[in-house]
């Protein structure tokens, strides 16, 4: 009979139980996935069975990674996210955060720029870490995108994005996401973008301080551009930025664009 074994069709004969296979194959292995889930116990295996063998801290070639991604998924959602390129202009408390949710999830391509460096106040609310102070943003996201997903392709731009370069750093992107803190260059973004019907832009607005979540919503403001945030609470003087509700602004930008990519229907 046929099973696949770790992405590798493999012929076995019949009765053969998984533990057996384990010494067979990888008998260091420390994880054992059966169809989809983690099991310990000595399973009979059947014909059209999946198994995927892991040792802990071994980095898994590219098509073990997509065989755990994909039953995570479903096989059409995951082949979707493989083949989706997402643009991310900022790399700050949203940008950092959204790259990282994106990568998790499985999406093929990122697209991401910025030109400043970290600093000890962005550790607040920012997907970096303190070793990281000093680092561009790009390449201290890039090191830990590849921690997460090794296998993500990455284009970084360490640059101060305008008018003249941004529609071709980002012309390839299925989707577009903004995650500035600037207004001025919020406002740039969406006037370059507003004219490109064929590219959805999700922008952000409204996630400072600790009021309730709940408020935060997403609306549609044109045919091709959604914002995220309360719309009410920007960064100022006793309302600062803090990692709760900037976190939850780009995980919903990051979900939006999930949706976008899968071809849902956004409610607004």
């Amino acid at each position: 009979m046929k099973i696949k074994l770790n992405e590798k069709f493999l012929e076995i004969s019949k009765n053969k139980k998984i533990l057996d296979l384990k010494n067979e194959y990888k008998s260091n292995a420390d994880v054992i996935i059966y169809n989809g889930a983690v099991v310990s116990e000595n399973i009979e295996l059947f014909d059209g069975d999946a198994v995927v063998f892991i040792k802990k801290g071994e980095i898994p070639s590219f098509e073990e990674l997509e065989a755990l991604m994909v039953s995570r998924h479903t096989p059409g959602v995951h082949k979707k996210l493989k083949n989706s390129t997402v643009g991310i202009a900022g790399l700050g408390g949203l940008g950092s955060t959204i790259a990282i949710s994106l990568a998790r999830i499985g999406v093929g391509k990122l697209i991401i720029s910025d030109f400043d460096v970290v600093e000890p106040s962005n550790l607040n609310r920012q997907q970096y870490f303190y070793d990281q102070i000093g680092k561009f943003k790009t390449d201290a996201t890039l090191e830990n995108l590849k921690r997460i997903n090794p296998y993500v392709e990455i284009e970084k731009h360490n640059i101060y994005l305008n008018e003249t370069n941004i529609k071709q750093i980002y012309s390839s992107v299925d989707v577009m996401i903004e995650a500035f803190d600037n207004p001025k260059c919020k406002s740039m973004i969406a006037n370059e973008f507003g004219n490109l019907k064929e590219i959805p832009l999700i922008m952000a607005s409204g996630m400072a301080g600790y009021s309730d979540i709940s408020l935060i919503k997403a609306k549609k403001i044109s045919s091709n551009i959604y914002v995220v945030g309360d719309l009410i609470n920007a960064a100022k003087p006793g309302s600062g930025l803090m990692s709760p509700r900037v976190g939850v602004v780009a995980n919903y930008q990051a979900n939006i664009a999930l949706q976008i990519i899968m071809g849902e229907k956004i409610s607004s």
